[in-house]
């Protein structure tokens, strides 16, 4: 839905505020008694959950608004098994005409909502929070809505995510769906916004989240930390870390703010790790162009997950990843530069729906399998031959690279299956074959510089690959990313 950066905009003023009903009862009385059956009708409807379409989340994300900014405020008690106080701001531009705003929030108490400073009644459907103003929007207005509610890091039954509980406090994992766990929102990764986060936790303790920071304010034995992001940002990506943590400063290439949140006792063990950051920023930038944020860095968060992930400019680790003696060298450096590699692929250059998901993924791994080829000599081919001759298999389980069949019950991470992983990077190394090694690296650059800051589909790398290569790439990409099975290897006749 965005393609360009987005400011946030300031609340209604009083006079734009009055001007708006005026519209409204012109518009009611040119209708007559058809605009008022209608609005009776609408009003009269029961609330329920609605979504955007996405074929894998049917649910999620809602029609008729667009969000700008979120201002998103918790206040934590020092306990992480007890519900955070909360007020989640939103501005949003309507993009029709609004009886009610459905929001994305599952897993709080909603004890007031607002709407331009007005109170607003609100009601619960599925997953969804139905807030009904006082009076409909109208296409292409304003809005602000402001939820107060509490934010519970004690997870649903049998379902994960939003909130991870550490060893000393908490961090996020919102992807793919659940950043509505925490926060009232519009979860869907077409729908980017600005993030301010304010913090308030006790002495002792120490607050980060995505973006940069913009103020920290002590008030008795609490501190308030702010962040803003200068960027939009997908709400699976918003991260916000409490603990008991140190936070680790160093210039990355062009003077980039390289910050590293670490749990403070681990601080020694982990720094020859976080050094590497500034280089393998480098050798990103060297392929793809310069670093699309105003910071990165890495949170090392005591839990354990199961997964690291690409929150935006502070990638999540688990800290045993780094303190653990099984894993190889090269095989910890190559996941970094994985996390790093979505800040271009999947941050920056935002899926459009969820079946894009191997843009985001296949991208990660193709740069992470390149990076473990360059500097430990793990071979990049062996590495695709050893995916192509799987890639059958994995079709059939999860689907085409770009087709991935819904999450199974009860499990909706399971989208992330190896077909838009190796399997989607097995993608990449055929066009590649195809197209020739200078054309797909002029492809790569040229896809996060004409996408940053916004989102984008699978037609739209197949047009732009078309379009640099001078050639029409569309029944290359048609068996590669939807056929049931793997099309022969270019150049590997053998294969």
């Amino acid at each position: 839905m965005l393609h360009t950066p987005r400011t946030p905009h300031t609340p209604h003023s009083p006079a734009r505020r009055t001007r708006a009903p005026a519209r409204r009862r012109l518009r009611a009385a040119a209708l007559l008694a058809s605009a008022v059956s209608v609005c009776l009708v609408a009003a009269s409807a029961p609330p329920a959950p609605l979504g955007v379409g996405d074929r894998l989340f049917p649910h999620l994300g809602n029609p008729g608004y667009d969000v700008v900014a979120y201002d998103l405020s918790f206040t934590y008690s020092g306990s992480n098994s007890e519900p955070l106080k909360a007020v989640t701001v939103i501005v949003a531009r309507t993009t029709a005409d609004l009886e009610r705003i459905n929001l994305d929030f599952a897993h709080g108490k909603v004890d007031s909502v607002e709407v331009d400073g007005e109170p607003a009644a609100f009601a619960t459907a599925g997953e969804d929070l139905v807030v009904t103003p006082g009076g409909a929007l109208d296409e292409g207005e304003r809005t602000r809505i402001t939820v107060r509610h509490s934010s519970d890091p004690v997870p649903p039954e049998n379902r994960g995510g939003g909130w991870v509980r550490t060893a000393d406090g908490l961090a996020m994992a919102n992807q793919a769906d659940v950043a509505h766990l925490v926060f009232p929102c519009n979860d869907h990764p077409s729908d980017k916004a600005r993030f301010t986060f304010r913090v308030t936790a006790p002495d002792g303790l120490t607050a980060v989240a995505n973006g940069l920071p913009t103020g920290v304010d002590r008030a008795g034995a609490t501190t308030t930390w702010t962040y803003r992001t200068g960027h939009p940002m997908a709400t699976e990506l918003a991260q916000v870390s409490i603990g008991r943590s140190t936070v680790l400063h160093r210039a990355g290439p062009h003077g980039l703010p390289v910050r590293d949140v670490v749990p403070t006792k681990h601080r020694a063990a982990l720094e020859p790790w976080l050094e590497k950051t500034p280089g393998q920023i480098a050798w990103m930038e060297q392929r793809v162009g310069r670093y699309p944020f105003e910071t990165y860095g890495l949170l090392m968060a005591d839990a354990t997950t199961g997964f690291e992930l690409e929150t935006q400019t502070l990638s999540l680790f688990e800290r045993e990843l780094f303190t653990e003696p099984g894993y190889p060298e090269w095989y910890v450096e190559s996941i970094m530069v994985h996390e790093l590699a979505h800040q271009w692929f999947g941050n920056s250059v935002g899926p459009a729906t969820w079946s894009d998901l191997w843009l985001n993924e296949g991208h990660a791994t193709w740069y992470e399998a390149l990076y473990a080829q360059e500097r430990a000599d793990k071979s990049l081919e062996a590495r695709m031959k050893a995916a192509y001759g799987a890639s059958d298999r994995w079709r059939a389980a999860g689907g085409p690279p770009a087709a991935p069949k819904p999450p199974d019950p009860g499990n909706k991470i399971s989208i992330f299956r190896p077909n838009v992983y190796d399997g989607a990077a097995l993608v990449l190394y055929a066009l590649r074959q195809e197209i020739g090694r200078p054309v797909f690296e002029r492809v790569e650059r040229e896809w996060v510089s004409r996408h940053r800051d916004g989102t984008a589909t699978t037609a739209d790398f197949v047009r732009l690959a078309s379009e640099i290569s001078g050639r029409d790439l569309g029944d290359f990409f048609q068996a590669w990313l939807y056929g049931e099975k793997t099309p022969p290897m270019p150049g590997h006749p053998d294969w």
